[in-house]
């Protein structure tokens, strides 16, 4: 288990524990939902890319050059 550091703003009181099997559980679907959050975003970003290749050889193919094609 990991060591939690809670710090009292107030009374600038500071207390070290180890974490407890519920805060060990949600930091495991934290980590879990946060790798599946950045697998998304991965996944969308290389989509857009695809997609804009597709369109710029898409508008290449009806004859515009690659300085309009960028001045879209």
């Amino acid at each position: 288990m990991a060591t939690v550091i809670e710090f009292n703003c107030t009374t600038r009181e500071q207390t070290v524990r180890e974490e407890t099997a519920e805060e060990a559980a949600q930091r495991e679907v934290d980590a879990a939902n946060a790798q599946a959050e950045l697998e998304a975003l991965e996944a969308a970003e290389t989509k857009r890319a695809a997609d804009k290749a597709s369109g710029d050889a898409k508008l290449k193919a009806l004859g515009l050059t690659d300085d309009e094609i960028a001045a879209r």
